[in-house]
């Protein structure tokens, strides 16, 4: 089955600094895929070359099979109607001077507009998200942040797209609203069938939402398996490293840090994680290989001495 979306060995920054490096990644229809890693790990970055944001130095993005990497002016526009993103603050992403029923009906037909005109679609997109028709009539500063979390997906699906990115949509939401917002997420994605990119940097909110998880580190996937076998068998000592993290989490205990994380515009050489991973560091002159060649993502891990786990 072709994947509705992919990035095939894509490296991508700025100002000519490559901040993700070679990096492979496929959303199946109808699937989430949650993306984590600590600050810096090029998750956002990831996002911003998918949408068109940001143009790849090298790699290829595809969008049910084709490329996409090179659209420009009214082809790019279109490509973002296919593809659109929830940002993390959604207060930043609306319009203040727009009432939210405007701003649906913008994301609803950019060209005619009108909130009138679109009233029915309108309070149908709020509807699903569990807002009342009577806010098509209010401002963004009105509501709360969870209820303008709630308006900004209404405003992605309203476009009808292929594929949501979800770029840290609950970071800044207290526990409770935290929830809300998930089981909203998981309701839509049953109901409408979306495709998911789930970008977090919390694993307990990942195992939530997600059928499979990419581990990101300065700009490389290295582990991608389905949700389960992610957290019951990880194979990374990163991945173990942030399953660590977790306050309540898996059984499995990482290796301790080493070291502090590098610098993600000058990583280091062979396998990036070499000079934080215990696991290299016990192996004394074998682990030349770390140091001097980077591994491949193969068996949905890109690790030299790969952790083996039984269940």
């Amino acid at each position: 089955m072709t994947p509705v979306l992919a990035a095939s060995e894509v490296t991508a920054g700025y100002r000519g600094t490559p901040i993700l490096h070679a990096v492979d990644l496929e959303l199946e229809q109808g699937r989430t895929v949650g993306l984590v890693g600590e600050s810096g790990s090029g998750k956002s970055t990831l996002a911003r070359t998918l949408i068109g944001l940001l143009r790849p130095q090298s790699g290829r993005i595809l969008l049910d099979g084709a490329d996409v990497t090179a659209l420009r002016g009214p082809q790019l526009r279109a490509l973002r109607r296919r593809i659109q993103l929830i940002p993390q603050d959604p207060y930043a992403s609306l319009n203040p001077r727009m009432t939210v029923g405007e701003t649906l009906a913008e994301a609803i037909d950019p060209r005619r507009g009108g909130a009138r005109r679109h009233a029915d679609a309108v309070a149908r997109w709020l509807e699903t998200v569990a807002l009342d028709a009577a806010a098509a009539a209010r401002f963004p500063h009105e509501f709360s942040g969870g209820q303008r979390q709630r308006i900004a997906i209404a405003r992605a699906l309203a476009v009808e797209p292929e594929v949501i990115i979800a770029d840290e949509v609950t970071s800044a939401l207290d526990s409770s609203v935290q929830a809300e917002v998930l089981n909203l997420l998981a309701d839509l994605r049953r109901r409408l069938g979306l495709t998911m990119l789930f970008i977090s940097h919390d694993l307990t909110v990942v195992r939530h939402v997600s059928d499979a998880v990419a581990v990101m580190y300065l700009g490389r996937v290295v582990e991608l398996a389905a949700r389960d076998e992610l957290f019951e068998r990880p194979q990374h000592p990163y991945t173990r490293l942030l399953l660590d993290s977790v306050p309540d989490g898996s059984e499995v205990r990482a290796p301790q840090i080493v070291a502090e994380p590098p610098d993600p515009r000058s990583p280091p050489p062979g396998c990036a994680f070499h000079t934080r991973c215990a696991v290299h560091h016990g192996l004394g002159d074998d682990g030349a290989r770390c140091r001097t060649e980077g591994p491949l993502l193969a068996g949905g891990v890109a690790c030299h001495h790969p952790l083996r786990i039984a269940s």
